[in-house]
């Protein structure tokens, strides 16, 4: 076998989010390692200039059938791939309908910290489903911890950055998808209680979703929306974390947490829930800024010590960024995926050996 593999990331997604945004970094690192990497699904606009510049073609895939449809025109071209990654229920489901894939190894990674299926359907489908994977990578031992199966935890990787040596602004930056499960209200509540507004701070929301009118009526039921300025679904993110003093992360249910990974490698100051992946990301430095999850009265008060002192706000930023270095690395990450697709395609040939034998008796 060449070290060179030929992988296919399957993702069933006219979106680009987090989980988008991993099968983003994950390519473009594994294209610069100098394997062939093919990409069906994620906002095709973004997707492409993520991976531009690496050679990584992207097909559309907003539907399980269009992304089986799409992978199967893979499997039919040139590229055959060696290995097929699929990202979520409903891509590992589209791979599993290309009869032309039967033959390749499947790996699935898992994103979210819950078992397959929210319906008894949705569990059978499921566990179809799991008969055909091959391997499984989870993102964190926060969600290895809760789903069905075994997985081999690897850690995201984000790009590696220089932290920014210009002043911060008094801003306290939230970058997630305005729903349900990122408590985002939760930030809201946390600015008003800290009082920072009236010392001259905003607070600046990156990201949409259906929360976002209930949002932006919390702020002004609590007095802050002069001061909350709510900036839609952003491409500048990293520019945004370079600006802002201090990342609030209040979900409690982040199976890692990009964004946080994101600050942290710009050596942003992160306040977040002690919940989470963020146990295994912002806990890892010391005397981490953590509040207790869905307690805005504890966020207001981390958020406080953090504008109280700007040094060693900055001080903890940095020891952050050490954190992402050592544990959270593009380069780390290709080399734990990888290998969990050698350890699948040898398993594959030693089956075919083992089958292809003739015992004389």
């Amino acid at each position: 076998m060449n070290d060179a593999l030929r992988i296919l990331h399957v993702i069933r997604s006219d979106a680009f989010a987090g989980v988008e945004r991993h099968v983003a970094n994950l390519a473009a690192a594994q294209a610069r390692a100098g394997h062939r990497v093919r990409v069906v699904g994620g906002d095709l606009t973004s997707m492409r200039t993520a991976l531009a510049g690496h050679s990584v073609p992207v097909a559309p895939a907003s539907t399980v059938p269009a992304a089986a449809l799409a992978a199967y025109r893979v499997s039919r071209s040139g590229s055959r791939p060696d290995v097929v990654h699929a990202h979520m229920t409903a891509a590992e489901t589209a791979a599993t309908l290309v009869p032309t894939l039967r033959d390749v190894p499947l790996v699935a990674t898992r994103h979210f910290a819950r078992r397959r299926g929210s319906s008894p359907l949705a569990r059978r489908v499921g566990n179809v489903v799991a008969a055909r994977i091959d391997a499984q990578v989870a993102i964190s031992d926060y969600v290895a911890d809760r789903i069905d199966g075994w997985s081999t935890v690897v850690y995201p990787g984000v790009p590696v950055r220089d932290a920014t040596t210009g002043p911060r602004r008094r801003i306290v930056l939230v970058v997630q998808r305005l729903e349900p499960e990122k408590s985002t209200d939760v930030a809201v509540r946390a600015f008003a209680a800290s009082g920072l507004a009236a010392h001259g701070w905003t607070m600046e929301i990156a990201g949409d979703g259906s929360q976002r009118p209930h949002l932006e009526a919390l702020a002004g039921d609590l007095g802050t929306w002069a001061s909350t300025r709510f900036l839609g679904g952003r491409s500048d993110c990293p520019d945004l974390m370079d600006q802002a003093s201090v990342l609030l992360a209040p979900c409690a249910v982040d199976g890692l947490g990009l964004s946080v990974l994101e600050a942290m490698s710009g050596g942003l100051c992160v306040v977040a829930a002690a919940a989470g992946g963020h146990l295994e990301t912002v806990g890892r430095a010391d005397a981490p800024h953590l509040f207790t999850p869905g307690d805005p009265d504890d966020a207001a008060r981390r958020l406080c010590a953090v504008a109280d002192d700007p040094e060693a706000a900055r001080e903890h930023g940095l020891a952050l960024r050490a954190v992402q270095r050592e544990h959270f690395t593009l380069d780390a990450q290709v080399a734990g995926t990888l290998a969990v697709y050698r350890a699948v395609l040898d398993d594959r040939a030693r089956c075919a050996a083992t089958l292809g034998r003739t015992t004389l008796t």
